[in-house]
């Protein structure tokens, strides 16, 4: 196995452990607090499908989780800052606009400080895995790479990158006014197939990296405004 297998397979379970705490964290917290999300061992389990397909990333034709050609500046900050930009419009649209009246409790897709920082975290992990890493890797390595030996890569990238795109945004069909539904839909899309392009760029890091900065943004920092700064 070389290095940077070997790192990516490191950075991997560093993933799972922070997932174990999110489990330990969650069914303690909820013996004393109302509203928490729980996280089951089962919920843990499952993550464990994505390992296999961390060994075979570059027989996929993508970059190892810590690819040593692919920067930092492009595998964590970019990809943070292009997460950071498609949730500043969904707290401007959904968290305040669209509810103009003072909150008055925890909203249910917020959860407390700083239980909320593990919670999201580990919930970015479990939507990427079965959203990008499973998808994406087993069809890039089971048609472009074994059936079509390496031709088409780009139209099967991008033919697998629109699929899983549309995925997300039709599991979690908005309700409301013509225009949000169109926002929510168009929006939805556009970051799932960015973190497509990005997985392809800078590898599984940089795709969970975009959903990780939505969600510091969306799910942690509008969750550290409500609880300390609107309900105290």
């Amino acid at each position: 196995m070389n290095p940077d297998k070997k790192k990516s397979v490191f950075i991997f379970i560093l993933l799972l452990a922070i997932a174990t705490i999110t489990v330990w964290w969650s069914q303690s917290l909820a013996e004393t607090k109302e509203g928490i999300r729980v996280w089951q061992w089962n919920s843990w389990l499952i993550l464990l499908a994505g390992l296999p397909f961390i060994f075979i990333q570059k027989e996929a034709g993508l970059p190892e989780l810590a690819d040593s050609s692919v920067s930092n500046r492009h595998r964590i900050w970019h990809p943070l800052l292009i997460g950071f930009l498609f949730a500043i419009p969904d707290v401007i649209i959904v968290g305040f606009l669209m509810h103009p009246e003072p909150y008055t409790s925890m909203p249910p897709f917020l959860q407390p400080f700083p239980y909320s920082l593990s919670l999201y975290s580990s919930g970015a992990l479990e939507i990427e895995i079965f959203y990008r890493l499973i998808p994406i890797t087993l069809l890039l390595w089971l048609i472009s790479e074994k059936l079509l030996k390496g031709k088409h890569r780009d139209l099967v990238f991008w033919s697998v990158a629109i699929l899983t795109a549309i995925r997300e945004p039709l599991e979690q069909w908005p309700s409301g006014n013509t225009w949000f539904i169109l926002y929510a839909l168009g929006s939805g899309f556009a970051m799932n197939l960015w973190q497509a392009y990005q997985y392809r760029k800078a590898g599984f890091l940089g795709a969970l990296m975009i959903r990780y900065g939505h969600y510091i943004i969306w799910h942690i920092l509008l969750g550290v405004y409500i609880e300390f700064f609107v309900l105290k």
